[in-house]
């Protein structure tokens, strides 16, 4: 069977097993990729092990990862780290300048805690500060979802990302730094475009089914808590800023010795600086980190402690799953030669060149994330395609582009088959149309900036 004819039944599979048959992601995802391997080249008696063995090594890579991530938003969350950060931004910028902090808050706090827990953090603040200003409900709203999305889309250890840069081979220090630099301006768009949103749609908030609507309360860690009862601002970031640092230097290092004589001192810190800069010590460095702030803060019994962690790590491994699941379809993606027959189908065989390779990448995320609904999903599938079509091909520019131009496809539109459109639109009150006219539109131009400013990146600094 050619190449693309496997490419697309693959495609619907997940498709038609997520959407209409809802199996889940995880078994639409191996359903693909063991029928892919059957119609791929290659003895019958490895078809069935070469997805078991892709499938252990994609869980290998990021299992770690991902666990120590999930840990590390808990015990913010649980711990007031979370609650201290916000409140931080909020006494930075003042309540007149409340959405730019709700904006920062998202953004940060996304870093390591997923998407729909920043939101239901953040929201009962949004709907608080709208009670005592009595305006801007829906900026609030627009500002956290902003801040939010933009480094739950573009930065590891999120799982989208994190699955990206593994099947990109890009360093993960490397997607972490990018990611947020090309994720700020973006999520300040969003703020810019909330604000006019703002002005065109002056949408009331409403009472919440089942929400207790007094202060803050619905939230993880009540804002009327003293300061004193929460850990100190250097202590809640701790576990954020110190991932990104170890990555980063991890990435740099090796740069910056390159140059030095052998007996520099920065030589003999390089063989410790490549073992706390891997990605899975960093982050089981940050995780043990936000732990012991839980535990010196919050103070939980031993039985409490237990079970939030185990709680934690299994909600963490079906995420594991489902990222391996995509690892391994990408690698039956390979073996049929998908890769070469994307190539020819764009380009008549020859190598595509750099700025149309960002281009289909966001083009195949996008009609992935409309057709499914999951951003994470799409990044994964759209980013295994593009790993089969790039084998063996030297790109003009680092593949840390390619990963964000994916990241941006996966942003593209927000409809009611997405998870997020529903925490949005029930969270806040709103109504499924008035988060189309808003959140939905907002997503779309974010998602053409991002590519745009990922595809000028790449071109005047390619990173190579």
């Amino acid at each position: 069977m050619h190449p693309l004819w496997i490419l697309l039944l693959s495609t619907l599979v997940v498709v038609i097993g997520i959407v209409r048959l809802r199996t889940g992601a995880f078994f639409a995802l191996m359903l693909a990729a063991f029928g892919v391997s059957f119609l791929a080249p290659g003895d019958l008696f490895d078809k069935i092990p070469r997805v078991v063995t892709a499938l252990g090594s994609s869980a290998g890579k990021l299992a770690m990862i991902i666990a120590s991530a999930a840990v590390i938003g808990q015990c913010m969350t649980d711990s007031g780290a979370a609650d201290r950060i916000v409140r931080a931004f909020l006494k930075a910028f003042g309540e007149k300048r409340a959405p730019a902090a709700l904006m920062s808050s998202g953004f940060v706090l996304s870093i390591p805690v997923f998407f729909d827990t920043v939101f239901y953090l953040l929201v009962p603040l949004a709907r608080s500060l709208h009670r005592r200003t009595g305006r801007h409900y829906l900026l609030y709203i627009l500002a956290v979802a902003s801040g939010a999305v933009a480094t739950h889309t573009l930065v590891p250890p999120t799982p989208g990302p994190l699955a990206v840069a593994q099947q990109l081979s890009v360093d993960i220090g490397l997607m972490m730094v990018m990611g947020i630099a090309v994720g700020l301006p973006c999520a300040l768009l969003g703020l810019a475009l909330a604000h006019v949103m703002q002005a065109r749609f002056d949408l009331p908030m409403r009472p919440l089914s089942g929400a207790v609507e007094t202060g803050s309360e619905s939230s993880p860690v009540p804002v009327h808590l003293p300061d004193t009862a929460l850990p100190s601002l250097s202590l809640s970031v701790l576990p954020i800023v110190l991932p990104v640092a170890l990555l980063a230097a991890g990435t740099i290092m090796p740069m910056l010795t390159q140059s030095l004589a052998a007996d520099h001192w920065l030589i003999g810190l390089q063989p410790l600086i490549k073992v706390l800069g891997d990605p899975n010590a960093a982050l089981l460095i940050a995780a043990v980190t936000a732990a012991l702030v839980y535990v010196s803060h919050a103070k939980p019994s031993r039985e409490k402690w237990g079970r939030d962690i185990e709680l934690t790590v299994m909600s963490a491994g079906t995420i594991i799953l489902i990222t391996a699941a995509g690892g391994a379809f990408g690698a039956m993606l390979k073996e049929a030669g998908v890769g070469h027959a994307i190539q020819t189908l764009f380009t008549d065989g020859r190598p595509a060149g750099g700025l149309l390779l960002l281009l289909i990448g966001w083009l195949i995320a996008s009609l992935l994330k409309i057709s499914q609904g999951s951003t994470t999903v799409a990044m994964i599938t759209a980013s295994s395609m593009l790993a089969a079509m790039i084998e063996g091909q030297v790109l003009p520019f680092n593949p840390v582009y390619l990963a964000l131009a994916i990241g941006f496809g996966g942003l593209c539109v927000v409809w009611m088959n997405d998870s997020g459109f529903w925490i949005i639109a029930r969270m806040s009150g709103f109504t499924e149309m008035e988060v189309l006219k808003t959140w939905t539109l907002i997503l779309i131009v974010i998602s053409l900036a991002g590519l745009a400013l990922t595809a000028l990146l790449a071109r005047f600094l390619p990173l190579i």
